[in-house]
């Protein structure tokens, strides 16, 4: 077996650890919002069921996915014309104060609507900037190196987004451990937006060392740049294949990186009811043992091909996806898991019901319990039915009468902390974020492969922000809405499983290593001094 590629002294270490460590800043700065999404609702979208403003939330956090197709077209325009360094620079500064920004602005309560409609613009600031940022860092790396060995060296990019995540898990339970609950939800939460400042302030100060991509100085040398790259991408017809193609591996990717990584988060908070701490030192403790394995894939990459790994990286996950998630639930509350086995709950409601029943739902959904839902439409039917195992049935709504009976069929009020196994949540969660690098790995070499350099940047980063940001953006918010929908806290899941299912068989018949290799000579070629 091959060694594992080291970085050699003929190529810039600088290049690649400044593209990387300005990824790692922008993605922190975009999942702050997610990563509080929990907590944020009830401060910009007040609401007495903590499961509406959530919804809200992430509706929000996933409006800053609706734009990034169009940063992408924006600063990939730049990347692609005017060069990769002018875009880099354009859009760090754009995340980095919109971030800061949010960190200053008031809230619901000092200045009502205006509050939410602000954020709102701060987040489609966000979405703009991230839109150019990931494909002009993968783009910026893959050029300086052999094509030959871009799935190392730009699995170092994909390992951003997670960094990312994690480190902005690190501040946020830092400043949460440093200061009380109340001063934390007082002003204390403005801290890691504040600190974007910091981040902003080295990104500019790295990238404006940086020089130019060999590739693109080549191509301007000799006048091959394009003109119209927005044109020459998207109206082409010998390139709509290839954005397609792109489409399709990104939305998969992009729907099973959400759910493996940031819907886990929000599952371990809302369903499982975990508190802040433990569900971020859980997350957070996952994402350090799956690190590693992003380089690991990347190389497997060049030696095996992308194809193998891409269809390694959704057919795993497809398989595995819920089962994880319901193995998650039994290892964090076995007794709730017991109680819906053997006493499950169907909760059967009438259109004329209203203020009962939403309290009704509420209920079951501040504890965690999974049930089955749906609607009666009669006019001789009960406006609400509750039935707890096979017979037992209740007609009303009253708390303290359910959570009598419940807790006679073995409902816990609460979790219990001791009856956690730690080690297998552990498990479970590090096999979450594997599957997360064995399809995020090669997806930026994939990329860069299978498009033209002149149209490259444009090409690159609209298709996986619409596959991406689009279909994995958005998981969260269908995943819980689905949840509320149906009752089941597990049915968010079917959402990335169908998605890739569906990606797998596609790819099986679309991938092709043809076009790959003749991309690569292309790039080689305008890499070669000659």
């Amino acid at each position: 077996m091959e060694k594992m590629p080291s970085l050699s002294p003929k190529i810039p270490r600088r290049a690649i650890i400044a593209a990387s460590l300005g990824a790692v800043f922008e993605w922190y700065d975009f999942f702050l919002y997610g990563s509080l999404a929990v907590f944020l609702g009830q401060l910009f979208f007040p609401s007495d069921d903590p499961l509406s403003s959530l919804l809200i939330t992430l509706a929000v956090f996933g409006a800053g996915f609706v734009v990034r197709p169009l940063g992408g077209a924006v600063f990939g325009y730049i990347g692609d014309k005017i060069g990769r360094k002018v875009a880099f620079l354009a859009t760090i500064i754009t995340m980095g104060v919109s971030t800061a920004l949010i960190g200053v602005m008031p809230t619901y309560e000092d200045i009502g609507i205006l509050a939410p409609i602000i954020l709102v613009l701060l987040r489609l600031m966000q979405g703009l900037a991230l839109g150019g940022e990931y494909g002009g860092a993968a783009i910026y790396v893959a050029e300086h190196v052999s094509p030959y060995r871009r799935g190392f060296y730009t699995s170092w990019i994909q390992t951003t987004a997670t960094l990312g995540f994690l480190i902005s898990l690190v501040v946020i339970l830092t400043c949460r451990q440093l200061m009380t609950a109340d001063d934390f939800k007082s002003w204390g939460w403005r801290i890691p937006f504040l600190f974007s400042l910091i981040l902003l302030g080295i990104s500019i100060y790295i990238r404006l060392k940086l020089k130019e991509s060999p590739i693109f100085k080549k191509m301007q040398q000799q006048g091959q740049l394009s003109t119209r790259p927005l044109k020459e991408s998207f109206l082409n017809p010998a390139n709509r294949y290839y954005l397609l193609l792109a489409l399709v591996v990104t939305a998969g990717q992009g729907a099973i990186c959400y759910a493996a990584q940031f819907y886990a988060l929000i599952f371990l908070q809302n369903s499982m009811k975990l508190d802040m701490v433990t569900s971020y030192l859980l997350v957070g403790g996952a994402q350090i043992v799956a690190i590693p394995f992003f380089p690991l894939f990347g190389w497997l990459s060049d030696k095996f091909g992308r194809k193998i790994i891409l269809l390694a990286g959704f057919c795993i996950p497809a398989i595995t996806l819920m089962p994880a998630f319901e193995k998650l639930s039994q290892y964090i509350n076995p007794a709730l898991v017991k109680a819906e086995q053997y006493f499950p709950i169907v909760l059967r409601t009438n259109p004329s019901c209203a203020t009962e029943c939403e309290e009704a739902v509420k209920f079951l959904n501040a504890r965690g319990i999974s049930y089955e839902k749906s609607s009666v439409i009669s006019d001789n039917a009960r406006i609400l039915t509750l039935r707890i195992g096979g017979s037992q049935e209740i007609y009303s709504f009253e708390a303290d009468q359910w959570n009598n009976l419940l807790k006679q069929a073995g409902y816990p009020t609460a979790i219990d902390y001791q009856q956690i196994n730690y080690l297998g949540v552990m498990s479970i969660l590090s096999f979450l974020m594997i599957c997360v690098a064995l399809v995020y790995a090669p997806v930026g070499a994939f990329l860069v492969d299978i498009f033209p350099a002149r149209i490259r940047y444009t090409s690159l980063s609209v298709t996986y922000h619409i596959g991406s940001g689009w279909f994995g953006g958005f998981m969260p918010f269908v995943a819980t809405a689905l949840i509320s929908r149906t009752g089941d806290i597990h049915a968010g899941l079917w959402y990335p499983t169908i998605v890739a299912a569906i990606v797998f068989l596609l790819s099986i018949f679309l991938l092709s290593s043809r076009t790959i290799s003749q991309r690569m000579m292309d790039d080689e070629k305008l890499r070669s001094p000659n």
